[in-house]
């Protein structure tokens, strides 16, 4: 088990490791305080471009649900006749600058998300360790009038017209610490200023918006055949995932009624063809973001649980409205 792996057992809770790391998470908020103050004066620059950007970020470390809340805006902007693109830091991915992402680049040299977003949301990706120069290259190379970040909610050099904070409606805050004693990259404060909240799962609270994310079907990895997940009824499974609550993936499978061996990997974990069973009486099935890791070397018997993101109508609409009106104004 890593540090930080040790750390996550204690956020949801105050205990004898809590007060220990409490004056570090003092000196933490501090920090960014000051960041921020900083940046307000003017003394850090921040960078504005003639596309408005929309920053989907959260304040609590690990995924929310941003990605796929992202995919389903980069839609939905798409479908109100905006042309989106988005920007990825590509973490877990290997490339130094900024790089283009197609459906079919390699998931290892930008990252797995930036690559399923390609895939699923169909709109330009680009990725770079500094999100500046990726809004840059996204700018130059297509004809996007919208920049959606995937993350960034703290990366305040990125000038944004709208922000929109995801809600883990299943861990909520933890302790409601800063790190590292607790989970929050941010003050709950924060909150009070983004745009819009989004809860993923739960019961969403006043001024809250909805997010759930279903699954009820699966892509096989190798012939790409589609069948629904009841078909799996019965039969003995292998469950792989190496997203941060592979528990919620898991839950959502034997939920189904699927009788499962669950597999669980660290998030963003660079699979081996030795980390999954070969077993081909026992089909194996995945998160599709970790699918895109595993295609190059993948079994007959593997698939890709497909999600179902479902966003209220009233958040489309009431993001449109704002961005049309930030960026006219400006």
């Amino acid at each position: 088990m890593n540090v930080a792996a040790g750390l996550q057992r204690h956020w949801d809770r105050i205990d004898a490791v809590t007060w220990l790391l409490l004056p570090l998470s003092i000196c933490y908020g501090l920090i960014i305080l000051i960041r921020a103050f900083l940046y307000k004066l003017g003394v850090f620059k921040v960078r504005h471009w003639s596309a408005p950007v929309l920053v989907v970020g959260n304040l609590t470390v690990g995924g929310a649900g941003k990605t796929p809340l992202v995919i389903e805006l980069a839609r939905g902007l798409r479908a109100r006749g905006w042309r989106p693109g988005v920007v990825s830091r590509g973490y877990g991915g290997t490339s130094e600058g900024p790089t283009t992402v197609t459906a079919g680049t390699d998931p290892f040299l930008v990252g797995d998300e930036p690559v399923l977003i390609a895939r699923e949301a169909e709109v330009p990706v680009v990725i770079a360790r500094k999100r500046g120069k990726a809004v840059d290259r996204l700018l130059q190379e297509t004809g996007v009038d919208l920049v959606i970040a995937d993350d960034g909610l703290q990366h305040l050099a990125l000038g944004r017209v709208v922000e929109i904070a995801v809600i883990d409606g299943m861990t909520g805050y933890g302790n409601g610490l800063l790190l590292p004693a607790g989970p929050l990259r941010e003050p709950l404060s924060r909150l009070e200023r983004v745009d819009i909240r989004v809860r993923r799962g739960g019961q969403p609270k006043e001024g809250e918006y909805s997010m759930s994310v279903n699954a009820s079907a699966a892509r096989n990895l190798v012939s790409g055949e589609e069948v629904e997940l009841v078909e799996f009824s019965g039969a003995p499974l292998v469950a792989v995932a190496g997203i941060h609550q592979p528990e919620r993936f898991f839950s959502t499978l034997r939920n189904l009624g699927l009788q499962i061996q669950e597999k669980a990997f660290s998030d963003h974990h660079a699979f081996q063809v030795g980390d999954i069973p070969q077993a081909p009486e026992s089909p194996v099935l995945m998160t599709a973001k970790d699918a895109v890791k595993c295609e190059s070397f993948a079994q007959e018997n593997w698939w890709a649980v497909k999600q179902v993101v479902t966003i209220p109508q009233e958040l489309l609409n009431h993001l449109d409205k704002l961005l049309k009106r930030r960026t006219h104004a400006s």
